[in-house]
């Protein structure tokens, strides 16, 4: 007889506001014996202590995940990979893991590749919706992302080429943009929409730093990883 084997949710848990959790993130995560996140070199688990102000993760097996930022394929591979063959050994013990992710699990995020990975070998994955950064950054900067129903929404990392997307009908989203930010706005500025531009970084985390016209300020270094600029165009 076949053992049963565990579910790899993921789990979506905001940007960083507790409150934004959804109600069933709250519940697969309450569910799940085993709860996996990413962990940085320092040590630093940012989806696993927004979710821990939310629900109550005491008696919960907490695995680290740990991923590279190298833009080497062959290495984040590797990572992806190794990620897999930790959770594999909960999930043949027949337990579930609750793998959380910031923001929206479907939007840039990592859980993607071990999804990939593991429904490759037969196991089964499932996905639970949350709030998106940008969606949070529009709220917190009280304006509409988009305008009317005829109206397109871009979505793009900041890290690729921006003219052709700035030259685009409709509101932009750039995500992630932080560590490229002196290109980024350069780009808005030769496109003459930075009085259309808004930047948050590290939306509903205590750090949080938000600039609602780049004509007057901006930031004078790197934003950070969690950076998100609006163009409402």
């Amino acid at each position: 007889m076949e053992t049963l084997k565990g579910t790899l949710y993921g789990v979506s848990v905001g940007p960083g506001d507790p409150e934004l959790l959804t109600l069933k993130a709250m519940r697969i995560i309450r569910r799940c014996p085993v709860i996996a996140a990413p962990q940085t070199k320092s040590g630093e688990m940012l989806a696993l202590e927004i979710a821990r102000q939310a629900v109550d993760l005491s008696c919960k097996a907490i695995v680290p995940l740990h991923f590279t930022m190298s833009r080497q394929e062959s290495e984040r591979r590797k990572a992806h990979e190794a990620a897999a063959e930790t959770l594999r050994g909960y999930l043949d013990a027949g337990q579930d893991v609750a793998m959380l992710n910031l923001g929206d699990v479907s939007v840039y995020a990592t859980f993607g590749y071990l999804q990939a990975i593991l429904e490759e070998q037969g196991y089964r994955t499932a996905m639970v919706a949350g709030v998106p950064s940008f969606c949070a950054v529009a709220a917190r900067l009280n304006r509409p992302l988009t305008g009317g129903m005829d109206t397109p929404l871009t979505i793009a990392p900041g890290s690729i080429e921006l003219e052709e997307i700035l030259a685009t009908p409709g509101s932009k989203v750039l995500m992630k943009s932080g560590r490229q930010l002196p290109r980024v706005l350069d780009a808005l500025e030769q496109a003459d929409l930075l009085d259309k531009s808004a930047l948050v970084c590290n939306c509903g985390l205590p750090e949080e730093q938000v600039w609602d016209n780049l004509t007057e300020t901006r930031p004078e270094e790197n934003a950070g990883y969690f950076a998100t600029i609006l163009v409402n165009k």
